[in-house]
């Protein structure tokens, strides 16, 4: 599936549009800042499928600090079949970055 940009995400996020988003980044960065995603970090990633509340077709967007974790978390998402992943592109960076 076609990753996510930050402005198509925030957009969505303004029109209280019903999104599951998952961040991979490690606690102590989710602390610091986080935009309201479920935190599990990619490490966690394979132990952790069930905590994952959307089907395997729903959308699910993965974000990190840049896109690269969120990057493999989305690989690793589509190989256990979940078939709708998207990451967002330039993570938290990005995000930030834009003044969001």
């Amino acid at each position: 599936m076609e990753d996510i940009t930050i402005e198509e995400l925030k957009e969505r996020m303004d029109n209280n549009e019903s999104l599951y988003i998952i961040d991979v980044r490690e606690e102590h960065e989710f602390d610091e800042f986080n935009i309201g995603a479920q935190l599990i970090p990619l490490g966690e990633l394979p132990e952790r499928l069930d905590e994952i509340e959307a089907d395997k077709d729903a959308e699910i967007i993965v974000h990190c600090r840049s896109g690269a974790r969120s990057g493999r978390a989305k690989e690793y998402l589509s190989s256990e079949g979940y078939s709708k992943v998207r990451n967002l592109i330039g993570g938290m960076l990005a995000w930030q970055a834009a003044g969001y």
